[in-house]
């Protein structure tokens, strides 16, 4: 069951949904703490990890209340089930699979489904999804948001692939709500080299651009 509820302010503090993939336990633990004291809300685990469940339960106990702790890479029913027992906050998926956002939203979980084309934006919202992620972003790039934006102004989009510190503010003020992130926030080979210093200080200039632009949009 879940420990905590996602909270919607917390991730828009700072509305980056950190990925790990492929990371073991030990590996994760000690990278969360660094993630957050640069600031960041939100992680998600892929189901696709070794020891996904595992991983979820185990830093759903030890960051209660601290983080937004969801699953990602949820492709059908099963995985979702498994997400769920283990004590995920909230669900992305990298496609759209109608009877998993429909089970999320009558559990009242919320659900990114990942979706490439307007038609599956829509689509994904239409049912149900809170946000729709955007994926994959690498090749669409900013404008493509800014152009889905235009007649869906009202679907939440969040882009995942391709992101980093020098354009992560380019699909912000595209209309991005948040941020999918992996890699150039959990650099595996830093990780496994325990580089933490490094890791804390990429992690805390990225942070620190994302709250800056945060505090522009609220002033103006």
């Amino acid at each position: 069951m879940n420990k905590n509820i996602f909270s919607q302010q917390k991730f828009l503090s700072l509305p980056v949904i950190g990925i790990i993939r492929g990371l073991t336990i030990e590996e994760t633990i000690g990278i969360l703490p660094y993630y957050i004291k640069a600031g960041f809300t939100t992680v998600e685990i892929t189901m696709n990890t070794p020891n996904a469940e595992q991983i979820i339960r185990l830093i759903t106990d030890e960051f209660n209340g601290v983080l937004n702790i969801g699953a990602g890479t949820v492709c059908n029913d099963k995985e979702l089930d498994l997400a769920i027992q283990a004590g995920a906050q909230f669900i992305v998926m990298p496609i759209v699979k109608e009877s998993v956002i429909r089970s999320c939203v009558k559990q009242k979980i919320p659900v990114f489904p990942g979706a490439y084309t307007a038609t599956e934006i829509f689509q994904a919202w239409s049912l149900g999804a809170e946000m729709v992620k955007v994926f994959p972003a690498t090749s669409l790039g900013p404008e493509y948001i800014k152009d889905i934006r235009g007649p869906l102004n009202q679907i939440k989009l969040v882009p995942v692939g391709g992101i980093n510190i020098d354009n992560c503010l380019d699909y912000m003020k595209a209309g991005a709500t948040g941020l999918g992130i992996g890699s150039q926030l959990f650099d595996i080979k830093k990780i496994r080299e325990k580089n933490w210093e490094e890791l804390s200080n990429k992690l805390a200039l990225f942070a620190n651009k994302m709250k800056q632009y945060s505090e522009q949009i609220s002033i103006s």
